[in-house]
């Protein structure tokens, strides 16, 4: 199986033994000591399930821009984003807009109003109501069992996470037990004009939160890691894999040990008008858990997602 130094092949079926966890963390470990980047095999998520949720998302993107409105996020609502609603989370912020559209909800989403304001005395995008499409057949349930099956796939990697940086394997546990972790789709539409210039599919950014577990497309790439200050590298799409990158809170946590990069999505050659969809699902603790001595996670992620989405 290919792979790239910079980007190891780590695969999770050996971590059903004592000896493996111990192998896999390990390997983990000097991934997010070098890259923050790695890719993950043998990890037991159903084909049919991946299969299923690119499908019924794409069927939802496919939509007219007025059905898809009917989900659109609005103040205290979670959903559709259209193409310019998006913008580059990088500290430029001259960018222009990302060129991509984008459904988004978190699982603390399907909560009663009262509950989630509970989740922090401050805003926060955890806090708001998920908005379901109505059409395609089947979208909130597929979602519902996609965020399920990462939650418990980006559990297990804190635990080797953990292990990794030689504490308990549960030592993370509690951070994680009532988690206000999102999941996302950006569609990158056809480019059918010349972008703006600096304009991408994603511009750079790092993210926010412990962990990020992305599905990619087979074959048809844009996700490139920086190394160094202006190097730039492709993370290779392998059939049947998840790309998982460690984010700002993790790198925190790890005391600097381990390092969240700098990635982005880049458009494709002119004339090529392929779309692609990418569905990462960001792993963020209790809006709670510890940050620093003095600042909850919550309020350490709010305060950069504030900065977003004031652009």
């Amino acid at each position: 199986m290919p792979s790239a130094t910079f980007v190891p092949v780590i695969d999770l079926s050996e971590r059903d033994s004592e000896p493996g966890r111990t192998t896999v963390a390990e390997l983990i470990g000097r991934a997010c000591e070098s890259s923050g980047f790695f890719i993950v095999v043998g990890h037991g998520v159903s084909p049919e399930l991946i299969a299923r949720m690119y499908a019924t998302t794409s069927s939802f993107f496919a939509l007219s821009d007025a059905e898809k409105d009917r989900v659109a996020s609005r103040p205290g609502v979670s959903g559709f984003r259209r193409a310019g609603g998006t913008t580059a989370q990088s500290l430029d912020q001259e960018s222009p807009p990302d060129l991509c559209e984008a459904f988004g909800v978190h699982v603390t989403g399907e909560r009663d109003e009262r509950d989630r304001e509970r989740l922090g005395d401050y805003w926060a995008p955890w806090k708001l109501a998920n908005a379901w499409p109505e059409r395609p057949t089947g979208f909130a349930t597929t979602w519902h069992e996609y965020m399920s099956v990462m939650s418990e796939l980006a559990g297990d990697l804190m635990r080797l996470f953990a292990r990794a940086l030689d504490l308990d394997e549960a030592f993370f546990d509690d951070f994680f037990d009532d988690h206000v972790s999102a999941l996302i789709a950006n569609y990158y539409y056809p480019q059918h004009r010349a972008p703006l210039p600096g304009q991408l599919r994603r511009g750079a950014h790092t993210d926010f939160g412990a962990l990020t577990v992305l599905y990619q497309e087979d074959d048809l790439g844009g996700l490139q890691v920086q190394l160094g200050d202006t190097t730039w590298r492709d993370v290779p799409a392998l059939p049947g894999s998840f790309v998982v990158n460690i984010g700002d809170l993790m790198a925190l946590w790890s005391g600097g040990r381990w390092v969240s990069t700098m990635h982005r999505v880049v458009n494709p050659e002119r004339g090529n008008t392929s779309s692609r969809i990418s569905i990462p699902f960001f792993y963020q603790p209790n809006h709670d858990a510890p940050a620093t001595e003095d600042v909850t996670s919550g309020e350490w992620i709010a305060t950069k997602m504030m900065k977003l989405f004031a652009t």
